[in-house]
């Protein structure tokens, strides 16, 4: 099965197979950590969420981009999130 990826502005996307909502949400973070686990679930976000690998056009650096349905989950999301 062949990998489907997502062009956005300024992002190449790759949709984690774990992710329960296939969308990009309007909210989004690029996160330049490409081997960080980040397990979404446990930062108990309101709304809806995607996760996907990311390599950012412009200087081609890899990452993942972590997508949102509101803004609130964003902002919890960054407060939180610590690299491992």
């Amino acid at each position: 099965m062949a990998t489907q990826t997502i062009t956005i502005d300024g992002y190449k996307l790759f949709p984690n197979p774990r992710n329960v909502h296939r969308v990009v949400f309007e909210h989004q973070l690029f996160v330049p950590y490409p081997y960080a686990l980040i397990d979404l679930p446990s930062f108990d976000l309101t709304g809806k969420y995607s996760l996907f690998a990311a390599c950012r056009l412009d200087d081609m650096k890899m990452g993942q981009m972590v997508t949102f349905e509101l803004p609130a989950d964003q902002e919890r999301f960054e407060r939180r999130f610590v690299p491992d």
